[in-house]
């Protein structure tokens, strides 16, 4: 009971814990207060056992566990629930009288194909390298912001496909039994309430086989269904046209330099009547209503107009039972690959904005992480399909014109973070559209290394957009940067890592690392003070750092986590050329470059230096904490590797903290994976509670703030390596368990090598773990102290007890 009487003994009203809005049975208890807002134990027990009654509790694990859901409509954009196809997205408000279903499409951007590399940039270069190498660091950053940075004219940003509005005419009744969820079982937001007698059912989802949109709206009653719809979009410039049951929104975008878009919405009523109107379609008395939305641009080169017009065709055939089926069929045999129980609570029967703010009051909810690990899958699969473009800031999600950073593609921290879970998470799929991305970066990324550097192979700075640009521009704190692509095509690696695909590695991934590769091979010069090679000009992202006579600067000769990234990259070059066994002398070439790299280096206090130097630091709680990249999302600090730099990183992170890091929910998230890494299991999970009382919106989104998306998916990452990690040559079992973990299970994770792996323990202690081979390769189990070596043959699943002992 303790989650029911934390809420009264913080002498709040019973019932409070629901939105006022709530029509819910809870809210009915309101009148019912006692003295000191105290709550007998009678009555709690009698709710709870009610409750109780309503859920069925045969199974494991219920469906009403993987739901959002709560008793009142959206209040605003960061309260609406989001379904997606990768392609086509929306977020749902869920009212009563009006419904209103804001919607994206995944292409809908403004822009268009730019060169803007500072024609200056290359005979720059040598100058501001003398000045940073002679310690004149506000000399180097004011020349290279003049000489360097490029001057990007056009602009470009993601932006709403549109909003569609529904109207209602409801019995004039009493509005009762409201209920909004999300089902992440089956990827379907549903509304349903009563007015009066009769209970009204909304059902959506965005349909990855089809590709549309589906609503659907039923009522208990026939002929009760009486509402209008339209189509708009921000800036008024759409033009609408209405023919029979279909309303269509087009526009070119940005005025003319963007994507033709179409929207196209088909209404399909099951008795009753149409009325087309202007700008609207008219429905009376029906029994039920099927809603269709298709939407396409010209981003690919093909004719929107027909393209959406095929799709709302062709799933007009289809009944919605066959439509829902075949959407929960396709969008289950990826959610349903991994199953994660860490045990629940009495607060998994209050609706989930409520768990939330008993997070935040200090209540204990393990199933709240579990329906926030789950739902972060839920966006990855709803963001990120193949073929598609790769998720981006808010992921598929995004409201108006002008989203926060135009919703693009950082690539220096933010889209690597969101692909973070997708081969540990059983959702390797859904990372081929950002590995696709890199390769179509190629073209302008080798355009830039040569125009503004002087040097061959291919370079990207710190953020891009679907038009593909590398160059940099804006101020050097931020863009002297040439380390995007370098850090990005780690990925392209990784996925190797899972799959084992030797085809995919020599297609795609071999020859964008090599080009990659030979541009920081170009790239470093020697350090004339250590005769070390260094990276630079450079920065350590977004940081700055106070000079001996206390300006602040940002650019030296050879940071930290650019070392961190070109040795991993360096690396995995080497190791990719050896699978495919090609390029024996590139491969010789780049150990002799990783020999005389400049090393990480400890400072005096004991913490891993950051630049060059052991600067003064104006911002001790910067939200980017880059000189840890080695710890994760790279390898090169671990008990296997390098341990003497473990007790430096852990310094690092909690110096960091303690002045105000991990404010930001992207940073909070990264801080989690950092303590799964140091293996500290309580410090972990102190940081993804922090995360959810801090950085979590109602919907679940991770808030930045404003929302961005990273932070939800580098925090399903981070619960994954405190319970397995497989970067230091071995699979180890809950490596980073927390205390309050003390039973559960996690099941069908992947380690690298190409294992599927089944977790269960009890008492804090591991109690099962089976390991199905997908590719055949040996392995290294680690539990604790004990440490087994496995030959095993693809196919074939390999059962252990607590002991690593076979079963």
């Amino acid at each position: 009971m303790r989650s029911i009487f934390r809420l009264a003994d913080k002498g709040e009203q019973w019932g409070q814990i629901n939105d006022k809005n709530s029509t819910s049975m809870l809210k009915d208890t309101e009148s019912a207060r006692w003295p000191g807002n105290y709550v007998p134990d009678y009555f709690l027990l009698l709710l709870l056992l009610l409750l109780m009654i309503s859920f069925s509790s045969n199974s494991q694990q219920r469906p009403a566990d993987l739901k959002l859901w709560y008793n009142h409509p959206a209040g605003n954009w960061n309260e609406a629930l989001p379904v997606g196809n990768g392609n086509l997205g929306a977020m749902v408000f869920g009212g009563t009288g009006s419904e209103h279903i804001q919607l994206n499409e995944s292409s809908v951007w403004t822009g268009k194909p730019e060169d803007f590399v500072n024609p200056q940039a290359k005979d720059a270069l040598p100058e501001v390298r003398k000045l940073l190498f002679d310690g004149k660091y506000a000399e180097a950053q004011k020349l290279a912001q003049e000489k360097m940075m490029g001057d990007k004219k056009v602009e470009s940003s993601y932006q709403s496909l549109g909003d569609l509005h529904l109207d209602f005419v409801l019995p004039d009744k009493e509005i009762s039994g409201y209920k909004r969820e999300l089902d992440l079982e089956t990827a379907i937001a549903k509304i349903s309430y009563r007015a009066g007698d009769i209970l009204f059912t909304r059902e959506v989802f965005s349909s990855a086989p089809a590709q549309v949109l589906v609503i659907r709206l039923t009522a208990s009653k026939k002929g009760a269904l009486n509402f209008s719809l339209n189509l708009s979009r921000p800036g008024n410039k759409a033009k609408l046209e209405v023919s029979g049951n279909e309303i269509t929104m087009t526009e070119h975008i940005g005025d003319g330099t963007g994507v033709n878009m179409i929207a196209r919405v088909k209404v399909l009523n099951e008795g009753g009547a149409l009325q087309a109107a202007a700008t609207s379609v008219k429905v009376a008395n029906a029994d039920a209503v099927t809603l269709l939305l298709a939407a396409a641009t010209d981003y690919r080169g093909i004719n929107p107009a027909v393209v959406s017009a095929n799709l709302l065709s062709l799933s007009s055939e289809k009944t919605f039972d066959e439509l829902k089926s075949a959407h929960i069929a396709d969008y289950q045999k990826y959610f349903k690959r991994v199953n994660l129980d860490l045990g629940s609570t009495d607060a998994m029967y209050f609706p989930t904005d409520s768990r939330i703010a008993a997070v935040q009051n200090g209540n204990t909810d393990p199933a709240l992480i579990e329906l926030y690990y789950q739902f972060g899958r839920y966006l990855l699969i709803s963001s990120s399909r193949p073929g598609g473009l790769p998720a981006n800031l808010q992921g598929l999600w995004a409201d108006g014109l002008n989203p926060p950073w135009s919703a693009d593609y950082h690539i220096n921290i933010n889209i690597q973070m969101n692909y973070w879970p997708a081969e540990i998470t059983n959702l390797s799929e859904m990372h081929m559209p950002f590995l696709g991305f890199l390769n179509e970066l190629r073209p302008d990324a080798r355009k830039t290394a040569k125009d503004m550097y002087g040097l061959e192979g291919a370079v990207a700075h710190f953020t891009t957009d679907p038009w593909h640009f590398t160059e940099t521009y804006g101020k050097t704190q931020w863009a002297m940067w040439p380390m995007g692509l370098a850090w990005s095509v780690q990925h392209l690696w990784e996925h190797y890592l899972f799959t084992g695909d030797q085809k995919y590695l020599k297609d795609l991934a071999y020859p964008l690392m090599k080009e990659t590769s030979q541009f920081c091979q170009d790239w470093l010069v020697e350090d004339p003070h250590t005769g070390l090679l260094v990276s630079g000009p450079s920065i350590s992202p977004e940081n700055t750092f106070k000079t001996k006579n206390g300006e602040v600067a940002t650019m030296v000769m050879g940071p930290t986590m650019d070392h961190m990234i070109i040795r991993d990259l360096l690396t995995n070059t080497i190791e990719a050329a050896k699978v495919l066994g090609r390029d024996a002398g590139f491969r010789k070439k780049l150990q002799s470059i990783l020999d005389r790299l400049s090393p990480t280096k400890v400072g005096s206090d004991g913490r891993i230096m950051e630049w060059t130097e052991q600067f003064e630091e104006p911002e001790p709680g910067h939200r980017h904490i880059s000189h840890l990249f080695g710890l994760y999302p790279g390898n090169q600090i671990s008990l296997r590797q390098h341990p003497e730099l473990l007790p430096a990183a852990r310094k690092t992170l909690d110096y960091r903290i303690s002045h105000g890091g991990g404010h930001t929910g992207w940073s909070r998230a990264w801080i989690i994976n950092f303590f799964a890494r140091l293996q500290d299991g309580e410090a972990a999970h102190q940081n993804l509670i922090a995360l959810l009382q801090q950085s979590t919106l109602s919907n679940l989104f991770d808030n930045h703030p404003p929302f961005q998306i990273d932070g939800n998916f580098g925090a399903v990452a981070g619960v994954t390596e405190m319970l397995m990690q497989s970067h230091a040559g071995e699979i180890q079992l809950l490596p980073a368990l927390p205390a309050v973990w003390q039973k559960g299970h996690i099941h069908g994770i992947v380690a690298r090598g190409g294992f599927e792996i089944n977790i269960d323990w009890k008492d804090g202690r591991l109690t099962r773990a089976t390991v199905l081979s997908k590719l055949g390769n040996a392995c290294k189990i680690r539990y604790g102290d004990n440490v087994i070596d496995l030959q095993t043959e693809k196919g074939k699943v390999y059962s252990f007890n607590g002991n690593l002992e076979r079963m």
